[in-house]
C-alpha cells in the first residue's frame, strides 16, 4: 500500500502538466474533488470522481490512477480493465507504464485468467530490473500452473456463515471455541461506507462473539470496552487451547495503511474477560499482529506476524517462547522455509501443523492458505491446501477447532451468499469449514487353516510400521472369541500378527494412508496347526545355520541374507529385544588370528543389520575364535549322518575325517558359524518351521548350493508377502518400447496384471554417493517415467532426518517423466549409518490389496572425517 500512496502523490502533483480535458472546468473540478477525497483517505469516492473525469476527458493518464485504486480496493475486474487499457500501445499511448504489468498480471490471475496472466508475467520478467518483483513474478507463474491442474477437495466443504455475522464491509479473524458453539470475530458491523469524523471513537473494528443454533450463527454480541478500546481497530482474536486466555491486537491505520499494531492478552474472569495487558517481548517499534499460541521444542510459544527489520520480506511469521509471568523471549523468524520476499500472515497452530496465508508462495490467487509440519527440528516445505480452502483471491485466518473437523476462514471470494459493499471481491466474509470425518478400525478374525473353524486363545499383536522399526501398539489373547477390534489412526501403516500354541503364525499388513472414506479393515488370520519346531529362550544360543564363511574370510555370503533377514524380522517385531551375535572359527590358524577373525565376522553381521535399520546399541558382538567347537544336534545329524548327535567337532575329531575331503571340509565349516541369543527383552519366542533356515543351504567344496525358493501362496500375494524369488513378467508401455521389470522395491513387485495402474520406472533405484566428508552436503536426483496406462499422483515422500527432499511434478501422465531430489546432510547421519531410504506413497490405490501404491528408492554413502 505504501507504493500506491507514493504513486498517487506523483500523479496528483503532476496532473496539470499532462491533463488534456475536453471541458477544462468540469474536468478540473472533478479531479480536484477526487484529490480532496484522496486526502481524506476516502478511496471509494476518489475512484468515483476519477471515473467521471475519465468519462468526460478520456484522458489515458487517468487509467493507471483508476487501475491502482481499483487494485487497492480489490476490484480486480476493473483493475484488469484499466491496466489493460493503460498498457495497450497506440499512437496516443506510445509509452505505456510497463512497470504496471505486474499488477495487471496479478489482476488477470485473480480473475482466473491464468494463461493470460502467465503471458503478462513473462513480459514483466523480461522488462523489469527489480529483482524482488522478478522473483515474485516467477512464483506467480508457478501458482498459475498449479491453479490449472489443482482439483477440488471433496473431503472439505465451505459455507457462508450468514448475514448475522457477515456485513457488506469486511469481517476478520474468525475463531471457533473448542465445542464449536461460539464464534469470535472482528467487524466494523456496517453495511455502509464509514466516514470517520474528527473525534469519532466508535467507528472502528470491534471484537464480537456469536453462538450457534439450528438456524446458524446468532447476531454478534460486542465485547466490553476493556477489550474493544475506543479509537482503535480491535482485531486478530485467538484463544488459548484451554480458552482461559484471549490474544488480540489493537491497531491504527492511515487510510488502508497499517501504521501501528500491538498484541494484547486478556485472561478470563468467570463469564467475562479481564483487563488486557500489552505483551512484553513481542511488541516494539514495529507492527506486531496475528497472534496464535503454539508449541515448539516442548515449550509454549506465541506465533505472530511482524514487519520488524531483518525479515525475509514484507510481513513475516515469528515466534517467541513463553517464559512465564506474562514474559516472552526474543522474537525468532521462522526462516525462508516459511517466509518469503512477499507477505505471510494469520498463522494458526494445531497438533504440530502450522497453517498460514501467503501471497508469495505459489498459489491460486492473492493470499492462499498453506500448511507446514513440524518434525521437532524443522518445518516441512509449505503445502498449498488447494480448493476449496483457497480461491482466486484472498483467503486468510484459516483455523480448526479442537476435534479438527470444523473451522473457519475469511475470504473475499465470489461465492453463494457473499456480501460486498461495492465490487464482488472488495470485502471479506466469514465462511464455515467442515471436513469429512474419516475413521478407520480393525476387525481381526482367527481361524484354523485346515478346518476353517474359528480359533480361540490366539495371541494377537498389532504394530505400527515406522521409520525406526515396528512399534507395538497392543497385545491381546482372544480367550473368549476370535474377534479382535482396534481403532486405527489415519495415515499410518500397520502389521497384525497372530500366534498360538502348536500353530504357525500368520501376519497381515494394511495401511490407512490416503483414505477418502471411513473404513473397517477385516483381516482373516489363518494359523496352520502342528508347525512349531523351536522356542527361543533368553540366554540360549541359536545357531544361524546359513551365516557361514569362506576360509579365512569375514565377508557375508549371499546365502547368509535369509538368516540376517530372520534376525531383522525378530528385532523389528520385538523392539525392546537386545541380542548377542557371536562368531566362531574352525581350528586352522593361530588362536589370536582366529579370535580376531571371529570378531570381524560378528561385526560384519552387525553392520548388515545396522544398514537395514536396526539400532547398533541393540546388538552386542563377541568373537570366540576356535574356543567353542560346535556340538552336533539332531538337525545336523539328519543332514550329515556321519556326524553323531552329541559329537563335539574338536580339531582331533575333525582330523579323523581327513581321508574324506568333503566330510572334512563340512565339519570345519560347521565350526565356522554365527549364533545369536537374547540377552534383554522377551523371555521366549516361538519360531515356526517356515521361518527357520534350512541347514542344507550352505557352501560345500567351494560350490555354493542355493536354496530352492518356496512359492508364494495366493494369500501371501494378496497381503504383499516377502521378497520371494519368482519369475517376473516383462512389460511394454507401447508395442515397440523396450521391456522393463517391476523392481522389488515397489509394492507392485510380483504382480502380473498392471492394467489401470501407474508404474514408476526409475532409471536407477539405488545410487551410491561414495565417500562424503563430515559436514558436507551431497545431492542426487532420481529420474523416473510413468510406464503405466494411468496418471500417477504422488501423495507423500518420506525421508530420514539426515535427508531433505524435493520432487516434481505431483501429477505425472502416462509416458511422462518426473524426478525426486535428495540432499544428504552428513552432519545429521547417525553413527554407522551408510544408507537412506526414500519412501514414496501414491494416491493411486492398488485394488488387489485396497491400499496406496508404495515405491522406494535408496542411496548409500560413507561418511569420512
Amino acid at each position: 500500500m505504501k507504493n500506491y500512496i507514493a504513486l498517487f502523490i506523483f500523479f496528483f502533483c503532476g496532473m496539470s502538466a499532462f491533463a488534456q480535458p475536453l471541458n477544462r472546468a468540469t474536468y478540473a473540478s472533478m479531479v480536484q474533488t477526487a484529490e480532496e477525497q484522496m486526502e481524506k483517505k476516502d478511496y471509494y469516492q476518489a475512484l468515483v470522481w476519477y471515473k467521471q473525469a475519465y468519462d468526460e476527458s478520456k484522458d489515458k493518464d487517468l487509467l493507471v490512477i483508476m487501475a491502482d485504486l481499483s487494485y487497492m480496493l480489490r476490484d480486480y475486474r476493473y483493475a484488469e480493465r484499466w491496466y489493460g487499457r493503460a498498457l495497450k500501445k497506440s499512437r496516443k499511448n506510445s509509452n505505456p507504464p510497463v512497470e504496471k504489468r505486474f499488477e495487471y498480471a496479478r489482476s488477470l490471475k485473480m480473475n482466473q485468467k491464468y494463461d493470460e496472466a502467465m503471458e503478462e508475467f513473462d513480459k514483466f520478467i523480461s522488462s523489469t530490473n527489480d529483482p524482488i518483483k522478478k522473483e515474485l513474478a516467477e512464483l506467480e507463474k508457478v501458482g498459475c500452473e498449479y491453479a490449472l491442474v489443482v482439483k477440488e477437495d471433496d473431503q472439505a466443504t465451505l459455507t457462508h456463515a450468514g448475514k448475522k455475522v457477515n456485513t457488506k464491509i469486511s469481517e476478520y479473524s474468525p475463531f471457533l471455541t473448542n465445542d464449536n458453539q461460539t464464534l469470535y470475530f472482528s467487524s466494523l458491523n456496517s453495511d455502509e461506507v464509514i466516514e470517520l469524523e474528527e473525534g469519532d471513537q466508535e467507528s472502528f473494528a470491534k471484537i464480537y462473539k456469536s453462538t450457534r443454533s439450528d438456524k446458524g450463527w446468532s447476531e454478534g454480541e460486542v465485547l466490553g470496552e476493556n477489550i474493544n478500546r475506543p479509537g482503535f481497530y480491535n482485531t486478530n482474536v485467538k484463544l488459548s487451547s484451554d480458552e482461559k486466555r484471549m490474544f488480540f491486537t489493537r491497531s491504527m491505520t492511515s487510510g488502508s495503511i497499517l501504521t501501528e499494531s500491538k498484541i494484547y492478552m486478556s485472561e478470563s474472569a468467570g463469564s467475562a474477560w479481564g483487563e488486557p495487558n500489552e505483551l512484553a517481548g513481542v511488541n516494539g517499534e514495529f507492527i506486531a499482529k496475528s497472534p496464535c499460541i503454539g508449541e515448539l521444542f516442548g515449550k509454549e510459544v506465541l506465533f505472530f506476524v511482524s514487519d520488524m527489520d531483518g525479515g525475509e520480506g514484507g510481513y513475516d511469521v515469528y515466534y517467541a517462547t513463553y517464559k512465564g509471568g506474562g514474559q516472552y523471549g526474543d522474537p525468532i523468524n521462522l526462516g525462508p522455509q516459511i517466509n518469503t520476499v512477499g507477505d505471510e500472515d494469520t498463522p494458526f497452530y494445531r497438533d504440530g501443523v502450522l497453517y498460514f496465508s501467503s501471497n508469495a508462495h505459489p498459489g491460486l490467487g492473492g493470499y492462499d492458505v498453506f500448511m507446514s509440519n513440524w518434525n521437532g527440528i524443522r518445518w516441512s516445505k509449505p503445502q498449498n491446501m488447494g480448493k476449496p480452502f483457497n480461491s482466486s483471491v484472498d483467503d486468510l485466518y484459516f483455523m480448526l477447532d479442537k476435534e479438527g473437523y470444523h473451522g473457519s476462514l475469511a475470504s473475499n471470494r465470489i461465492a453463494e451468499g457473499a456480501r460486498s459493499l461495492h465490487s464482488k471481491t472488495c470485502c471479506n466474509d466469514i465462511y464455515n469449514v467442515s471436513l469429512k470425518k474419516i475413521e478407520a478400525d480393525l476387525i481381526a478374525l482367527t481361524y484354523d487353516l485346515d478346518t476353517q473353524e474359528p480359533l480361540n486363545n490366539v495371541t494377537l499383536e498389532i504394530y505400527e510400521i515406522t521409520e525406526n522399526g515396528n512399534k507395538l501398539l497392543e497385545k491381546k489373547t482372544n480367550a473368549n472369541g476370535n474377534n479382535f477390534a482396534y481403532a486405527l489412526e489415519l495415515d499410518k501403516a500397520y502389521i497384525i500378527t497372530g500366534f498360538a500354541d502348536n500353530y504357525s503364525t500368520d501376519t497381515a499388513t494394511f495401511s490407512t494412508v490416503s483414505l477418502f472414506d471411513s473404513k473397517t479393515f477385516n483381516e482373516k488370520l489363518e494359523l496352520k496347526p502342528g508347525e512349531i519346531v523351536e522356542i527361543l529362550r533368553r540366554e540360549e544360543p541359536f545357531v544361524l545355520e546359513n551365516i557361514l564363511y569362506d576360509f579365512n574370510d569375514d565377508k557375508i555370503l549371499p546365502t547368509a541374507e535369509p538368516d540376517l533377514e530372520f534376525i531383522k524380522g525378530l528385532m523389528t517385531r520385538y523392539p525392546e529385544m537386545v541380542i548377542e551375535l557371536s562368531s566362531h572359527t574352525d581350528s586352522r590358524g593361530t588362536d589370536a588370528a582366529n579370535k580376531n577373525l571371529s570378531q570381524r565376522r560378528a561385526d560384519s553381521a552387525r553392520r548388515w543389520l545396522v544398514r537395514e535399520g536396526i539400532a547398533r546399541n541393540r546388538i552386542q558382538t563377541k568373537g570366540y575364535g576356535e574356543s567353542q567347537s560346535q556340538t552336533i544336534d539332531a538337525k545336523a545329524n539328519e543332514k550329515f549322518p556321519y556326524l553323531e548327535v552329541g559329537q563335539v567337532l574338536t580339531e582331533d575329531f575333525i582330523n579323523t575325517l581327513s581321508e574324506n575331503e568333503e566330510q572334512f571340509e563340512a565339519a570345519h565349516q560347521l565350526n565356522r558359524r554365527t549364533e545369536f541369543k537374547i540377552i534383554e527383552g522377551p523371555t521366549s519366542i516361538i519360531i515356526e518351521e517356515e521361518r527357520l533356515i534350512q541347514i542344507g543351504n550352505r557352501k560345500v567344496d567351494g560350490a555354493e548350493q542355493k536354496p530352492t525358493p518356496k512359492p508364494k501362496s495366493k494369500k501371501q500375494k494378496r497381503r504383499g508377502g516377502g521378497d520371494s524369488i519368482i519369475n517376473l513378467p516383462t512389460y511394454h508401455l507401447q508395442k515397440n518400447d523396450p521391456p522393463f521389470e517391476i523392481h522389488k522395491l515397489s509394492s507392485l513387485y510380483g504382480k502380473k496384471d498392471l492394467k489401470g495402474l501407474p508404474i514408476m520406472h526409475f532409471e536407477n533405484r539405488v545410487f551410491d554417493m561414495g565417500e562424503v566428508k563430515k559436514g558436507e552436503l551431497r545431492e542426487h536426483t532420481f529420474h523416473y517415467t510413468n510406464m503405466g496406462d494411468t496418471t500417477l499422483e504422488i501423495d507423500l515422500v518420506q525421508v530420514c532426518e539426515c535427508t531433505e527432499r524435493d520432487y516434481s511434478p505431483i501429477v505425472v501422465k502416462p509416458g511422462e517423466k518426473g524426478w525426486i531430489k535428495v540432499i544428504l546432510d552428513s552432519n545429521k547421519a547417525a553413527e554407522d549409518q551408510n544408507f537412506s531410504d526414500v519412501d514414496i506413497y501414491l494416491k493411486n490405490i492398488d485394488p488387489e490389496i485396497d491400499a496406496p501404491i508404495f515405491e522406494r528408492v535408496k542411496y548409500t554413502f560413507r561418511v569420512v572425517e
